[in-house]
């Protein structure tokens, strides 16, 4: 039989590891808001929040290996490919052979996946400022190295 604890502190403990106020559900929560209110700003384009994160690779480095893609991601191929496959049916990005080593892959943007840097950053910089009103700068930059830590603990 297991004894019941009428001990407040621990009842107050428990608080903190159970759903909705656990670390883990508040950032899920989090996640499928911005990611929810993100897919809505990227639809006109006829793109999902994972095209994004590709562009994004994409525009600070252009020609890279769809390995190297899935690496920064941390994506298995077959979902990768799946969504290479999408842009580049949109004409948003070109798969070429590496000269070097055929096996190898890159991916580079065509000029319509290069023109989407111009327009979709903004969006993104429009709701990163919604999910962050009334939060200072200073207390913006310690959340960004709280959550970089936390990653960094289970990674």
């Amino acid at each position: 039989m297991v004894a019941q604890s009428n001990n407040s502190t621990t009842c107050e403990s428990w608080q903190q590891v159970l759903a909705p106020y656990n670390l883990g559900y508040r950032i899920k929560l989090l996640s499928q808001l911005l990611t929810r209110k993100f897919t809505d700003k990227l639809e006109p384009f006829g793109l999902t929040p994972f095209h994004w994160l590709v562009l994004c690779c994409l525009w600070q480095e252009d020609g890279l290996p769809t390995s190297s893609i899935g690496e920064k991601l941390q994506q298995v191929g077959g979902t990768l490919t799946g969504v290479l496959d999408r842009m580049e049916e949109r004409g948003l990005v070109r798969r070429e052979r590496d000269v070097h080593d055929r096996r190898i892959w890159r991916i580079w943007l065509t000029d319509a996946g290069k023109e989407l840097e111009q327009v979709l950053p903004p969006l993104a910089a429009e709701l990163r400022e919604e999910a962050m009103r009334g939060i200072s700068p200073d207390d913006r930059e310690f959340f960004s190295q709280l959550l970089n830590k936390a990653i960094a603990n289970l990674s």
